[in-house]
């Protein structure tokens, strides 16, 4: 890990739901001391409406996210790389962890579909957070 905070990067395929949620998460979760990107292999215009909705009922505001193209500094960047369906658009590079998070995908589907892919996410971020030593905020 890095020596000042440890950066985790979110990676999907559009970059317009499991990765948002995920990074949202995080950053919610930790509060501040982890550095948190997202990013996709083919990112879509806009985050996904029904995500943003789903993340709203917890209390997490992602409506300004846009998603963003995944670069190889990104993951160059990140201590912490968690695929989220990118296949083998994602690089990798030695010394990094990379853990590869199966989840159902959001896209095209209502908030009822997406509140358990969340709820899966939120219960994954915890785990990770308790691995790294940092205790989530309540």
């Amino acid at each position: 890990m890095s020596e000042s905070k440890p950066s985790v990067l979110f990676v999907c395929v559009h970059n317009a739901g499991r990765s948002q949620m995920g990074a949202a998460f995080l950053t919610h979760l930790s509060a501040g001391r982890i550095e948190v990107r997202s990013a996709g292999s083919a990112p879509a215009e806009t985050v996904n409406p029904a995500v943003v909705e789903a993340m709203r009922e917890v209390g997490i505001d992602i409506s300004a996210e846009t998603p963003k193209a995944l670069t190889a500094e990104a993951v160059r960047s990140s201590d912490v790389v968690i695929t989220m369906g990118c296949g083998d658009a994602c690089p990798h590079f030695p010394g990094k962890r990379y853990l590869d998070w199966t989840l159902e995908d959001p896209a095209g589907q209502g908030v009822d579909a997406v509140r358990p892919i969340r709820d899966e996410i939120e219960t994954r971020i915890r785990g990770l957070l308790a691995e790294l030593g940092i205790e989530p905020r309540a």
